[in-house]
């Protein structure tokens, strides 16, 4: 009975696993516990053959995602990460998504390299609507590295936005040629979603043929970091290119002189305000500068008879000097910077000098 036992054990281990049975070629996969649920219920995640270690978004999504995240319910989506098999398990609340069924659950990967994979899911009491038409054409695959082109000049070191030309070469796949295409350019820094926004291409792809596509790439002001530049057709991700940019030095240069100049002018503006008001000493002030006339030219009568007298005292001759008597004016003995040794003793003599000589 034991072995009977085992072998109606064996299918059932074969039929759990048979939805991971491309893990094992490296393509990611992923299981529902349930098909259908209603808002506000939970649905339980499963997946394999992902990167170890890798951080997964998943979401609720409508009309099989075929206008991207903009048709998921991003609000209500919960991320994960994988273990070091590649394995995750992960409870996801069910929410209505902005479009109609049919809905799926999506999964990807946020850095690194791209993956996603998706499996079918029903929100019990949601609107199902047919699918938009599929876009006739032309199939664009890219067959080359994409390239960013361009540098970042004066005004982009000081916070203007930096620019970039997105450069890939893409091949028609299809039997029709693809004129005039239109692309989705989105950016994204570190965990975050890009923003897309769409840019049609002004050429045509004949079937078989390649041709080089490019678009313009804009950050907004300010912007730094590691960035993320991503080129979607059709819906689907064809490349994504990563872009380094650089810190705007010269927004941190031009605060910093800010924060020199405006005291320094302050503190300037006020020592003038205090010099102006405080009250000045005796001899000092404006009013030096503003002198009568009258009294200007009495200063300087003064300062000529005084300059005229020390010229007369210089050119007097040895002889004039010795007949003059002691009591004239100009005698070395009357003058202010006489000697000790010459001066006149005052305990010696009782005579006193007249104007007229010694009497």
């Amino acid at each position: 009975m034991l072995p009977s036992a085992a072998a109606h054990a064996a299918p059932d281990i074969t039929a759990a696993s048979a939805p991971y049975a491309t893990a094992a070629d490296g393509t990611p996969t992923v299981r529902l516990s349930a098909k259908e649920a209603g808002k506000g219920g939970t649905v339980t995640v499963t997946g394999r053959g992902w990167r170890p270690k890798a951080l997964l978004t998943l979401l609720i999504c409508g009309q099989n995602m075929i206008g991207g995240t903009n048709s998921c319910a991003n609000g209500d989506g919960r991320a994960v990460t994988t273990d070091t098999h590649g394995a995750f398990r992960r409870k996801l609340p069910v929410a209505e998504p902005p479009k109609p069924c049919p809905c799926v659950v999506h999964v990807a990967t946020v850095t690194g390299a791209a993956a996603d994979a998706e499996a079918a899911f029903k929100v019990a009491g949601h609107p199902v609507a047919p699918l938009p038409k599929e876009r006739t054409g032309g199939r664009l695959a890219v067959l080359a590295q994409p390239r960013l082109t361009g540098s970042s000049g004066l005004l982009t070191w000081f916070g203007a936005p930096a620019q970039r030309e997105l450069r890939v070469t893409v091949g028609n796949l299809g039997s029709a040629p693809a004129k005039d295409p239109v692309f989705q350019v989105g950016t994204s820094h570190g965990v975050f979603a890009p923003e897309w926004a769409e840019q049609q291409w002004r050429g045509t792809v004949p079937a078989g043929k390649k041709a080089e596509v490019r678009l313009p790439v804009e950050l907004p002001a300010g912007a730094h970091g590691d960035y993320l530049v991503s080129l979607k057709y059709g819906g689907k991700v064809l490349v994504e290119q990563p872009w380094g940019v650089g810190r705007p030095w010269g927004v941190t240069l031009f605060w910093v002189l800010l924060c020199i100049v405006v005291p320094t002018a302050v503190f300037r503006i006020g020592m003038a305000l205090v010099d102006r008001v405080r009250p000045h000493g005796p001899g000092r002030g404006r009013s030096e500068g503003r002198t009568h006339p009258a009294a200007r030219g009495h200063a300087a009568g003064r300062r000529r008879g005084a300059a005229g007298t020390g010229q007369r005292i210089r050119n007097r001759t040895p002889r004039a000097r010795d007949t003059a008597g002691p009591g004239t004016p100009g005698d070395g003995a009357a003058l202010p910077w006489f000697t000790p040794d010459t001066a006149p003793s005052t305990t010696t003599s009782t005579e006193r000098p007249t104007s007229k000589g010694s009497a």
